[in-house]
């Protein structure tokens, strides 16, 4: 017997143990520390029987079989990082930084094919499933189309597409799809558009390629996306007078959109009464009508004095197929044809559909937003407003700059 042999297969069997028992700091590093020294004396076992003339015999089947099972367990262990990998590689913040991850998981995949082969044909389906690991990478970003998810993701998917040629794949098979496959192609980005598949970018990664454009060239980013989501025709009359007929007697005088955001994802981030009260004082302080958009009230009724266009976007108008371009003709048509000079609210991605399109826009949250942040400074007119002891401050200069091209200061 290989005097390497025995150090080889205790060596595995607490690689082994390392996994199955509680699972400590550190216990994948000690797995494959124990791996790696089964495979060195694995290695040593194997070249002892052959030397001695025992490679077809009891001594050296049990070596090779020790071999072999530690190649697997390495297979086995490079598999489990490239997938782990894989996933952070999704969630990535930035298009740098996800290729780099994919870069890794590549590396860790090679180990696992490597291992793979040198186990033989028990890890196979590793090597396999190493290989489809990569294969199922997708570059394509996501225009989730299900209605809970949240309808705003969309805007940065297709503004994306349209200022850094990203790909796009659509959800299939839900409510909204058709209103995505029109809105994108009436957009001119079929051509991006690719079969729906797994592992795709993360759609968080979208607002720094908008940020990065906008950067670069503001004014042209916005007319780029203004030709692309609203086009050259004029806002549809069923638009028009949906929204003339309820603002009707209130005349030209300026007005600011204050919206309100009742969501389970992030809920701390919901409007609150309390706020939405003082939002709508302030305005009327500054001598605007304030106009509700967004989600329902829950915790207070709509304030005096202030317009009620709140779930604008059920109604059959702002629907169907055109849906998408009905509800950005709506923000159009109320800039123009009514005096809206901005809008106000808590973090919510239907309010930055209007802000690509030039709609001065205030986002009102508890703490900085990285995402977001990145588009204050780039996309015009739109800040951020962090909740504490001079937000309103912050806001009532907001409202003062909106209407300084009213007054024509």
């Amino acid at each position: 017997m290989s005097s390497s042999y025995p150090e080889a297969a205790r060596s595995l069997a607490a690689a082994l143990a390392a996994l199955s028992s509680p699972r400590g700091p550190g216990h994948r590093d000690r797995h494959r520390q124990l791996l790696d020294r089964a495979i060195v004396e694995g290695e040593l076992a194997v070249a002892e029987t052959d030397a001695a003339g025992e490679e077809a015999g009891e001594h050296g089947a049990r070596a090779r079989d020790v071999l072999a099972r530690a190649y697997a367990a390495r297979a086995a262990d490079a598999l489990h990082g490239a997938n782990q990998l894989s996933l952070s590689a999704q969630r990535a913040p930035t298009p740098e930084a996800c290729d780099e991850g994919w870069q890794r998981v590549a590396s860790l995949v090679a180990i696992a094919e490597q291992a793979a082969r040198a186990s033989g044909a028990d890890a196979d389906g590793i090597r396999r499933a190493a290989r489809r690991l990569l294969d199922e990478r997708n570059h394509a970003y996501t225009f989730h189309t299900d209605p809970g998810f949240s309808f705003g993701e969309g805007w940065y998917v297709a503004a994306a597409a349209v200022l850094a040629g990203v790909s796009v794949q659509i959800e299939p098979d839900k409510p909204g799809t058709a209103a995505a496959e029109r809105f994108l192609h009436e957009a001119g980005l079929e051509a991006q558009v690719r079969p729906f598949g797994p592992r795709p970018r993360a759609n968080k990664q979208t607002t720094d390629c908008v940020a990065r454009a906008f950067r670069a060239d503001p004014a042209g980013a916005q007319r780029r996306l203004r030709a692309a989501f609203l086009g050259d025709a004029p806002v549809a009359e069923a638009v028009r007078e949906w929204i003339d007929r309820r603002l009707s007697g209130l005349g030209g005088g300026p007005k600011v959109l204050l919206w309100v955001r009742h969501g389970a994802h992030h809920a701390r981030r919901n409007t609150s009464g309390t706020e939405l009260v003082e939002l709508s004082r302030l305005a009327m302080q500054h001598g605007l009508t304030p106009v509700l958009v967004g989600d329902a009230l829950r915790d207070v009724a709509v304030p005096d004095g202030t317009v009620d266009l709140l779930l604008f976007w059920k109604d059959a108008v702002f629907g169907g197929a055109g849906g998408r371009r009905a509800q950005l003709q709506f923000f159009e048509h109320l800039r123009a044809a009514h005096g809206v000079v901005g809008q106000i609210g808590v973090t919510t991605a239907g309010m930055d559909g209007p802000a690509l399109m030039g709609m001065p826009t205030a986002y009102l949250t508890d703490a900085p937003n990285p995402r977001m942040g990145a588009w204050v400074g780039a996309v015009p007119g739109y800040r951020e407003i962090v909740r504490d002891c001079r937000s309103q401050d912050r806001v009532s200069v907001a409202l003062t700059e909106w209407l300084q091209p009213v007054a024509g200061l």
